[in-house]
């Protein structure tokens, strides 16, 4: 048990970069977008798709993780201020993940080209502060299998 849960952790942790890359990517390339009467082509909506593909991605490593960390002797919930940090974590990913879907659903349905690069814009921006916000920064930014 305790091989599956460090590498689901490094996984975990090396997908929080593929996440804030593909987060600020999409950023970029949606508020560049917004000032130009340029069309919103798939290759604009490819970062927003990335981004919101790999939150749900590190969604998924997360919530094994957790469900991990319950099922192995409460390790998870044996002290209080790392049980909460858990739990606020999970709702503020949970949260970013949402942001990150209207972002790509959002645009894509959009009625015209700058309404397009101002959802993914607003919807990606929001995802990403809230996932800066729930980071655990105190932790190793970057953790091989340890």
């Amino acid at each position: 048990m305790a091989t599956l849960y460090l590498i689901l952790l490094t996984l975990h942790n090396l997908t929080r970069w593929l996440v804030l890359i593909a987060g600020v990517w999409a950023l970029l390339v949606s508020v560049r977008g917004i000032g130009g009467a340029r069309p919103f082509t798939p290759a604009d909506r490819r970062p927003v798709a990335l981004f919101a593909g790999s939150v749900h991605l590190q969604v998924v490593l997360g919530l094994l993780l957790f469900g991990l960390l319950g099922a192995t002797a409460g390790r998870a919930f044996s002290d209080a201020p790392r049980a909460s940090f858990q739990w606020e974590h999970l709702g503020l990913m949970l949260v970013a993940a949402v942001f990150a879907t209207l972002a790509s659903a959002l645009s894509r349905r959009a009625a015209s080209n700058q309404a397009g690069f101002r959802v993914a814009a607003l919807w990606s921006g929001l995802a990403l502060v809230v996932i800066l916000v729930g980071i655990p920064w105190w932790r190793p930014l970057l953790r091989l299998f340890s």
